[in-house]
């Protein structure tokens, strides 16, 4: 046990937790993908910059999809060069299909993800495909990705509860996980895309993937904190011992197809908890917090992170 200092919560290690856990920062592309005004490309490259030197080592920087579908990336070719020497850093990417695997690969891209859904109101509103036929289209981008070597992120919406269909079976969440292992991803993520997850319900999932074959090793988690549950939800994985946890800088973003999802877990709000409990993220939250302070300051609005307020004395 530590004593705190300001700004920093006191050390008190809980038993059964992982020494060491990776954040996957997502806010400069699940964060700001909704935003209505355009954040010019330097003011991005900037982001990821500063979230570099916060110590963030894998910032998922941009998504290669139709710029019609995400006008506010529509500058993937622009922004990607302008941040792609970071040493140490990996800065993952999201692609929709082969078209936009093509133009990452041309960039040098080293890490994509693909993006499912567990259910088939979403891949109906998300991707306007069945489950299956969403899978289908993703087994030939991730084929060609592993065959240029590059580590492949599956990701998964709506693993706990769906805004048109309700609470997700987790038999159904293990079919698509399985799905996506099989054709060959490294590792998932698990979207809790409308915050409705609660602990119990974690853990479930977690050990039934593991008893149908999926280890904890390729899992992460990512959850929003529409219902204030999002660090319960994450201590729960830790305790199942996930070591994977997306999280998005100042808690920026949401979810374009399903109205309900609000932000997502605060990367600050996470760093905080975890430096509480001993558990090494590498990341100075200092930095971090004057980074979403800052980010905040270019969109005109404060951060709704509550440890970012706190810090930063926000009102």
């Amino acid at each position: 046990m530590s004593s705190p200092v300001p700004g920093l919560p006191m050390v008190v290690p809980a038993q059964g937790l992982p020494a060491r856990v990776r954040i996957h920062e997502v806010g400069a592309r699940d964060g700001l993908q909704n935003e209505k005004s355009t954040v010019p490309t330097e003011v991005k490259a900037e982001f990821v910059r500063r979230l570099a030197d916060a110590g963030l080592t894998t910032i998922e920087a941009t998504s290669f999809v139709h710029p019609k579908w995400v006008p506010q990336l529509a500058d993937a070719e622009q922004l990607f060069p302008l941040v792609a020497d970071l040493p140490g850093v990996h800065l993952p990417v999201l692609v929709p299909n082969e078209r936009g695997l093509d133009r990452a690969l041309a960039l040098g891209v080293r890490r994509i993800a693909v993006f499912a859904s567990a259910t088939e109101s979403f891949a109906k509103a998300n991707l306007n495909r069945t489950v299956d036929e969403a899978l289908a289209m993703f087994a030939p981008v991730v084929e060609k990705a592993r065959s240029h070597g590059l580590h492949v992120r599956g990701y998964l919406s709506m693993c706990f509860g769906d805004p048109w269909e309700g609470a997700v079976p987790v038999h159904q969440v293990v079919r698509v996980c399985k799905a996506l292992m099989d054709m060959g991803c490294d590792e998932l993520s698990l979207g809790d895309t409308i915050g409705v997850a609660t602990p119990g319900h974690v853990q479930s999932l977690l050990a039934e993937l593991n008893e149908e074959g999926v280890p904890t090793s390729a899992l992460g988690v990512h959850f929003h904190d529409t219902y204030g549950q999002a660090l319960a939800n994450t201590l729960a994985a830790l305790q199942h011992g996930v070591t994977t946890v997306d999280a998005s800088a100042g808690g920026l973003g949401g979810c374009p197809y399903a109205k309900s999802a609000t932000g997502n877990l605060a990367t600050e709000d996470l760093v905080w908890m975890l430096q509480g409990l001993g558990i090494d993220t590498g990341v100075d939250l200092g930095r971090l917090t004057a980074t979403s302070v800052w980010m905040a300051g270019q969109l005109g609005r404060p951060s709704p992170s509550r440890t970012v307020k706190a810090l930063s004395h926000q009102e």
